[in-house]
């Protein structure tokens, strides 16, 4: 019976949790704000891992980007209290992305909100007028 989950993806969950109260706690960076770990992949060498986070309240991409930055210049002390935290002979080094899909998703399912509306919009005054006729 073949095992269900690989290590890699056991040491990315555990990066990731850990990752999230390390920035909230630790991290004091000015330019980090609110930040949520959408995703992380490890290799299966376990030398790299990235992280890909969108950032609460940032409403440009070069905003974000700075962010995504200005964590990736804390890596290496993200990465020191990830190897007190983890039971592992040695951390993956981190590499943060700037990960824009949940801020495309909120965008389309904006507009397909807004098609519904006008649809619905359109019904009625199509039902309004056949029955004044």
């Amino acid at each position: 019976m073949a095992r269900e989950f690989k290590r890699a993806d056991r040491v990315a969950d555990a990066i990731q949790r850990n990752l999230a109260q390390l920035i909230q706690f630790e991290v004091r960076d000015p330019r980090v704000g609110m930040v949520n770990i959408n995703d992380v992949t490890v290799t299966r060498d376990m030398a790299f891992a990235k992280v890909y986070v969108t950032f609460v309240d940032l409403e440009h991409d070069e905003d974000a980007e700075e962010s995504a930055k200005a964590l990736n210049n804390a890596a290496g002390y993200l990465r020191s209290q990830l190897a007190k935290l983890l039971d592992m002979r040695t951390t993956p080094r981190l590499q943060f992305l700037y990960d824009k899909t949940s801020v495309k998703g909120q965008q389309l399912s904006s507009l397909i909100d807004k098609a519904v509306a006008a649809d619905r919009k359109q019904q009625a005054s199509d039902t309004d007028t056949d029955s004044e006729s």
